[in-house]
């Protein structure tokens, strides 16, 4: 390729020749194919629209063009962002000639996408067909202004400078004040496209020719005199080359300095350059010519290449989003870099992380809160990929608000805290949906209950933020925690007590429950009293027992379930309510557990080592043989008569109780009454909440009619159903003693519960009565495990057996599964 020096010592391609120069001038040159897509759709630079216009003007009459037009209207109505509604849209106005729409159509937008190259120019060549006064010169040059902004067109450039040299007047006739306007914008076309390798040169060539028809303009003498100057300034001729001689030394070694840029330049523009290349791949190419620029330490290079880089690949979020981080680490801010976001989050609205920079350079920038509050705006109407890029928005706005209140000496009159409560209420309102239950919801009411405290000095708003947060998140852990450490922090000890005792209780994921436990019972060591402290272990001991309790259980589950594999695959394969399960009988499904529980605590406990570690085995088994040995005995104490029982002699069944009420609480309701000696909640086994059941003795009849009598008075809200306990004779427990539970079941038969399992809390004026005493026969829930496990099976009775004739064979003690089998083989 052929070279010629440019002005400032760039090496460039061979100037063309005078009748081309005067095309280049007047007209400008054909688009770049693939230099100016559109946003949201590609090949928006195709053929000349005016083209189009005549050829489907043919086609087409009046009518359909109305129609089509009505259409589009009504879809960019209902969908503004639709660019290629609005390209469509502004084709048909210009086949339609329909000048006023047109114009406002292209302004609508130009709001909201950049324009491409040919869209600037067909736009500035119809106002220009339309008037060509002084306003109409003016409002055109403006148009170009505009364009050359959005992407880097060096065809653009050159029609911008070919009308300002046609349409002023004053710069044709070489006027000095004009002289300097057209030489401002040349400088501006060098400035942003001169270090364009490939096409730079029409700029530059284009500026010589407009210099040198001023030259000619200028008087002999005066030439003289310059002459005389530069043979002044001249240094030592170089004599390294032949082909330079008479050229001043400052020029070669710029020339030379040059011509080893481009040399270092040139493989990788023919790389960018292909036509045949697959985008993937130019993309690669530009990438690594990037990486080149940026080590060479030259910005405006780098930056010129970033540009032509963007025009071919302008919804490429990831060139952005290299692009704005290069001039954030090398301008520090500024016109150009805020230019650049604004440009960027046009081309890519969907990339959060475009917007929380573009926000960032603006304050860097000391933008005024007007134009950070628009900015903000509009990325509440994007939409993005994923919801932490919302939350993100939302955090970065208020930590602008933040430090412009907290750090500012000047302050506008606009900024105050409402703006920060606002936002983070609005936040809130438009996360909440999408955040419940997650650490980014936590974390933006954290810092909402912050600055209520340290900006808004507001403990009430503040208490009430957390407030809030629990009211949609209180099976959070965190939630609680953060609530807990800001009244700790400001020393409200009470307070954060209070709030321990709220949620001791709940029901936290993972081992959420035994840790806030614990914390409670660390908190009482640093800042409570004894008395504090023993009231914490009384309240949390139970709670946990029962969580180790049931993690226990689980994780024999989980053993039992590893060792069976095929049994659970068979379990999980059929469904709910299968007729199988339904139709094994009560005696079957027990012989099934009882062999099970033989066999993973009996012979095959060596194969669960191999599952789980050793001392984790071992913990377990003799955990659960504890509870077996706790279960037979029971069951032999309830056989004996040995056990405690409550006797319904002067006993009261309540029911419908409020689930919060107490025995406290059901005590200070019979006051009035007197003779309480008794009370005995019914609780869930597994959840350890009320039933809403309960069990009243009393000393006496008298005392019991008198609490009969208060039946239908309200308790907490509740009406209480208060009746005199009288299970029937005939349903006899283990102990021969009568149930306990008659009532419980026709409670049962409406909410669907099973009374039979729940755990019962008493008053502290009784002791608490063995679980399995206050058992039936044939619905004793006693889980069957270990070696040595006997039962008595339910409803089998020996062949022969009648209620007139007593059972004489046997010892009476319980039979094992096996002699059972034989005996009624034997039979």
């Amino acid at each position: 390729m052929e070279e010629t020096l440019s002005q400032e010592g760039e090496i460039n391609s061979i100037p063309p020749t005078s009748e081309q120069l005067q095309e280049i001038i007047v007209n400008g040159d054909p688009p770049i194919p693939g230099s100016a897509q559109n946003p949201t759709s590609t090949g928006s630079d195709g053929p000349d629209s005016e083209g189009e216009s005549g050829s489907d003007s043919d086609s087409e009459d009046d009518a359909q063009q109305n129609l089509q037009l009505q259409t589009l209207e009504a879809e960019l109505s209902s969908n503004p962002s639709n660019y290629e509604a609005h390209v469509q849209y502004i084709r048909l106005l210009r086949k339609m000639g329909g000048i006023e729409k047109l114009r406002l159509a292209r302004e609508a937008v130009s709001e909201l996408f950049p324009l491409t190259p040919t869209m600037w120019r067909e736009w500035a060549k119809d106002e220009a067909s339309i008037d060509s006064g002084p306003e109409a010169v003016h409002a055109i040059e403006k148009l170009y202004e505009r364009g050359v902004l959005d992407y880097l067109s060096v065809s653009l450039w050159c029609d911008y400078l070919s009308f300002v040299l046609k349409s002023d007047e004053m710069v044709c006739d070489c006027s000095s004040a004009d002289i300097s306007k057209a030489r401002n914008l040349f400088e501006s076309a060098l400035t942003a496209a001169g270090l364009h390798v490939a096409e730079g040169i029409k700029l530059w060539e284009a500026y010589r020719e407009f210099e040198q028809a001023i030259f000619q303009t200028i008087d002999p003498s005066d030439i003289q005199a310059y002459r005389a100057w530069e043979m002044e300034q001249r240094n030592d001729l170089a004599v390294e080359s032949s082909d330079l001689d008479g050229v001043a030394s400052h020029i070669v070694s710029a020339y030379q300095r040059a011509l080893e840029g481009y040399n270092a330049r040139v493989h990788l523009e023919e790389q960018i350059l292909r036509q045949d290349m697959p985008e993937s791949e130019k993309l690669q190419q530009y990438m690594i010519y990037l990486k080149f620029e940026r080590s060479s330490g030259d910005p405006a290079r780098a930056q010129v290449l970033y540009e032509r880089a963007i025009a071919d690949f302008p919804i490429s979020s990831d060139l952005w989003l290299d692009y704005t981080r290069y001039l954030d680490k090398t301008f520090k801010g500024g016109n150009i870099v805020r230019e650049v976001y604004c440009r960027a989050t046009k081309n890519c609205p969907w990339v959060g992380e475009l917007w929380v920079r573009y926000l960032l350079c603006l304050e860097r920038g000391h933008a005024s809160e007007k134009e950070l509050a628009t900015v903000f705006g509009k990325t509440l109407q994007c939409t993005f990929s994923t919801i932490d890029e919302y939350l993100d928005l939302f955090l970065t706005r208020v930590d602008g608000l933040r430090r412009r209140l907290s750090f500012t000496a000047e302050v506008e009159d606009v900024l105050n805290y409402s703006l920060i409560r606002e936002t983070f209420q609005n936040a809130s309102d438009y996360l909440l949906q999408h955040l419940k239950n997650t650490n980014g919801l936590v974390h933006l009411h954290g810092y909402w209950a912050r600055l209520e405290l340290s900006l808004g000095t507001d403990l009430v708003s503040a208490r009430g933020v957390w407030e809030g947060l629990l009211r949609i998140c209180g099976s959070m852990l965190e939630a609680w925690q953060g609530y807990i450490a800001m009244e700790i922090e400001l020393g409200h000890i009470n307070e954060a007590r209070s709030l321990y005792k709220r949620c001791y209780s709940k029901r936290f994921p993972g081992t959420g429950s035994e840790d806030i436990c614990h914390s409670w019972l660390r908190f009482e060591r640093q800042f409570g009293t004894l008395e504090d402290f023993d009231h914490a272990v009384q309240k949390v001991t139970p709670r946990l027992e029962e969580l180790q309790l049931f993690r226990l259980q689980q994780e024999s589950k989980s053993i039992v379930e590893r060792e069976n594999p095929l049994k659970k695959n068979a379990r999980e394969k059929r469904k709910p309510g299968s007729d199988l399960i339904q139709e094994q009988s009560p005696a079957k499904r027990q012989k099934d557990a009882a062999q099970t529980s033989k066999k993973l605590y009996g012979k095959d406990k060596a194969q669960d080592s191999n599952l789980v570690e050793p001392n984790k085995v071992k913990e377990i088994n003799a955990k659960v043989e504890n509870e077996n040995s706790k279960n037979e005995q029971q069951m032999k104490d309830a056989m004996t008569g040995k056990t405690k029982v409550y006797k319904d002699q002067c006993t009261a069944f309540i029911s419908n109780i409020n689930l919060k009420a107490n025995c406290e609480d059901l005590h200070n309701f019979f006051s009035d009454v007197g003779g309480v000696h008794d009370i005995r909640i019914l609780h869930d086994k597994f959840t350890g909440k009320s039933r809403g059941l309960a069990y009243v003795d009393f000393s006496d009849d008298a005392h019991l009619a008198a609490a009969v009598a208060k039946s239908k008075q309200m308790l907490l809200g509740k009406r209480l159903s208060i009746a005199r306990s009288n299970p029937r004779k005939s349903r006899k427990d283990l102990s021969g003693h009568d149930s306990q539970m008659e009532h419980v079941d026709a409670a049962d038969h409406h909410i669907g519960g099973s009374a039979l399992n729940a755990p019962v809390e008493t008053s502290k004026e009784a002791s608490r009565a063995p679980q399995s005493a206050n058992r039936r026969r044939g619905n004793v829930n006693i889980e069957i495990m270990g070696k040595n496990t006997f039962a008595v099976p339910r409803n089998v009775k020996p062949l022969g057996w009648s209620a007139n004739k007593q059972e004489t064979e046997g010892d009476g003690k319980p039979k094992s599964n096996d002699e059972f089998r034989k005996m009624f083989i034997k039979n």
